[in-house]
């Protein structure tokens, strides 16, 4: 047996793949289903053809969507994590000007009280 730990997330993550992917083959068959229902001309082989066919691009196509997804995701986290930095280096900036000012202040009134 391999000694190396477990990872819980990892496992839990490839788990929570394994049934959206079943999930979405699921819902893909129900919309084959109904799909298939408006052509009742069609032989029992022909709408299994048809079902298998439709459900395997429902699922090629929620998959291409969630890479969509994830790569969304990700350009919005760059630009969010910029947008993060720019704010923070602005905030230290104004902090550091607010104390700069009133550090000069002070050095202002004790000079004028010592007069």
């Amino acid at each position: 047996m391999d000694e190396r730990p477990v990872d819980a997330g990892a496992l839990i993550n490839e788990l929570e793949g394994h049934l959206l992917i079943e999930a979405t083959r699921s819902e893909g068959r129900a919309e084959a289903g109904r799909f298939t229902r408006q052509f009742g001309w069609l032989t029992d082989s022909q709408r299994a053809e048809v079902e298998e066919r439709f459900a395997e691009e429902y699922v090629s196509l929620a998959r291409l969507s969630w890479r969509r997804t994830v790569q969304r995701g990700a350009e919005l986290r760059c630009e969010y994590e910029e947008l993060y930095r720019v704010l923070r280096r602005r905030l230290l900036s104004v902090w550091l000007f607010g104390v700069a000012l009133i550090s000069g202040a002070a050095v202002v009134v004790v000079s004028l009280a010592r007069q």
